[in-house]
């Protein structure tokens, strides 16, 4: 996922009560979208309104998927003058299984 340039006024806000970084975690796979925000140190309310306002004005994610779950991560860190995104997937992974022969139970009467 592309990294959208962060609103100024949101980061005016939060800069002015020392945040470092605005972290916004999105997830999907089974056709809705979610978003955690999560900010350096931790922020208040309504700045976290205002930035999950912005985040689903800015970024288009439906959530979309085959049920499998997957996500994106975009940190804004106001300290470094950057920005990094990362994503992420689970799979359906095969473990130990077992052949034996097929078995009948005698039927009730």
């Amino acid at each position: 996922m592309k990294a959208e340039p962060l609103n100024k006024t949101i980061y005016n806000k939060a800069k002015e009560q020392g945040i470092e970084q605005i972290i916004l975690h999105f997830s999907g796979g089974s056709d809705e979208g979610y978003l955690d925000i999560e900010t350096e140190p931790k922020w208040d309310q309504d700045l976290a309104s205002e930035i999950e306002e912005w985040a689903w004005q800015v970024y288009d994610y439906s959530g979309a998927g085959e049920g499998n779950d997957y996500g994106d991560d975009i940190v804004y860190d106001l300290k470094n003058g950057k920005v990094t995104t990362s994503e992420w997937f689970t799979s359906r992974q095969e473990g130990d299984s077992d052949n034996d022969k097929l078995q009948l139970a005698e039927e009730e009467e």
